[in-house]
């Protein structure tokens, strides 16, 4: 699509991005910009019009909110076409409107808790209500028998369905256990691939905490990998390798957890490379990611050794704990021996109600609803940190932050917590013995007001600008 288009906001009173979504709607109106049509990327455009791409980032996200636009992760952002002002469910205790969110669960909190995302209510809730009172009413696999791999079969089959688009390489519901969310997902992979005496897990040197509490229940080491801006160094994995008995790999290389990071194909060919010379498997755990694929996974690049795993923790709800695992071919019998000998598995209502949910295309829809909130509140710490070292994407809930020189995280995180705003160092993410960074990580709060949280930012702001003089000693 042609993606020529300039508009003029020179002459708008108010602030620049309304200015901004308000040309991009009377250009739609009068058919200047037709349903389809593609936007110009959010650079080229701040560029062209001397402002900053959080500003049109933030009329993009406006508008894509309202529906006038709609984006599609890795190609753009589109005209969208008309669309129906609201989406009610079906059963009439449990009737609301989709599309608009509901009120939140923590509004304006006198201490803003940014330490791990928190999901808006758009609708899920209600909607898991109803379904719940449907399993609850005829429960698919009864409710007086242990759970077994037949009973799980819908369920697993919804999962198949709700990772359409995912890059998983050959796949059918056979191959997929569920979890009890994202983190028992990892554990249940390595459960399966480690053994003997001394085995050792490598993460990133900045990496998911959970990945370490796993592998430290099962005794093995884990050793951090040197990484760059394209996630783990190859040549510092083989290094470890050829020294230590490493048996498995954990990584996060969509959206890398803390910093955002996103490892390309080239990367992964390379790490993979290494890990089929010792062979190693590799756990990649998928959680963080609420917009489309950018690479293929690593279950399909090396389908021998590649792991999957995924959670609704950041998409629907963390509430239900409803996770699942993919693991490669060789390696199904042994993920289900993790799982069957472990807890037999699911509780039945809950697979039930996994298989209603995830089959369930409201469940869609509020997703994306999740991942366009996340989207605003994204755009607000852009625009008020924007001058600082930011590592962001609208479609991941946090932002990285990396400290002016001078700053020490655990001071400033400190300095936030007197200002009222919770958020975590980047040695939170490293091992007890490493050097990390001076950064920190800012999830988002779609649970509170967003002015409230929009307050929050500016204080976090006021001090980056000004810091007391403790702080830089």
């Amino acid at each position: 699509m042609d993606t020529i288009w300039l508009p003029s906001i020179e002459f708008r009173d108010g602030p620049k991005y309304k200015a901004l979504a308000d040309a991009i709607r009377e250009a739609i109106s009068d058919a200047t910009l037709k349903v389809g049509r593609k936007l110009p990327p959010v650079r080229d455009l701040a560029w062209d019009l001397k402002i900053t791409p959080g500003t049109v980032a933030r009329a993009y996200s406006l508008l894509t909110d309202e529906g006038t636009l709609e984006a599609a992760v890795g190609r753009g952002t589109f005209v969208a076409p008309p669309k129906p002002e609201k989406v009610t469910l079906n059963k009439s205790d449990y009737l609301v409107d989709v599309v608009a969110q509901a009120p939140n669960i923590e509004r304006r909190p006198d201490v803003v808790r940014l330490t791990s995302p928190q999901l808006p209510d758009v609708g899920q809730a209600a909607l898991i209500q109803s379904l719940m009172g449907q399993v609850a009413a005829a429960p698919q696999s009864g409710v007086m028998h242990y759970p077994n791999r037949e009973t799980f079969k819908p369920a697993r089959t919804a999962v198949m369905n709700w990772l359409q688009g995912t890059p998983l390489g050959a796949l059918d519901q056979g191959d997929i256990v569920l979890s009890h969310g994202g983190q028992n997902g990892v554990s249940l992979a390595l459960q399966s691939v480690l053994h003997g005496p001394a085995p050792v897990v490598l993460v990133e040197e900045l990496s998911y905490p959970g990945f370490r509490r796993a592998a430290a229940l099962l005794r093995a080491e884990v050793i951090a990998v040197p990484m760059d801006e394209n996630g783990m160094i190859p040549e510092a994995i083989a290094a470890i390798a050829k020294t230590s008995n490493v048996q498995a790999i954990c990584t996060s290389p969509e959206v890398h957890n803390p910093t955002g990071l996103f490892t390309p194909e080239s990367r992964r060919e390379e790490i993979i490379e290494v890990a089929r010379a010792h062979d190693i498997q590799i756990i990649e755990d998928d959680c963080y990611r609420m917009g489309a694929s950018r690479a293929p996974s690593y279950r399909m690049l090396a389908p021998e050794r590649g792991w999957y795993v995924s959670s609704i923790s950041k998409t629907l709800t963390p509430a239900l704990r409803i996770g699942f695992v993919i693991a490669p071919k060789p390696m199904v019998p042994a993920l289900r021996r993790s799982a069957e000998h472990g807890f037999f598995g699911l509780a039945t209502p809950l697979a039930d109600l996994t298989e209603r949910l995830l089959n369930d295309p409201r469940a869609v829809e509020c997703a994306a609803k999740v991942n366009s909130v996340f989207g605003q509140y994204i755009q607000t710490c852009v625009n008020l940190l924007g001058r600082y070292e930011l590592t962001w994407n609208v479609d991941v809930p946090f932002i990285w932050l990396k400290l002016p020189e001078g700053w020490r995280a655990s001071a400033f995180c400190q300095a936030a917590e007197a200002a009222k705003v919770q958020i975590r160092p980047a040695e939170e993410f490293a091992g007890r013995e490493a050097r990390a960074l001076h950064a920190v990580r800012i999830a988002i709060n779609a649970q509170i007001d967003h002015d409230h949280f929009e307050a929050a930012m500016a204080r976090l702001r006021d001090l980056l600008d000004e810091p007391p003089e403790r702080i830089g000693v």
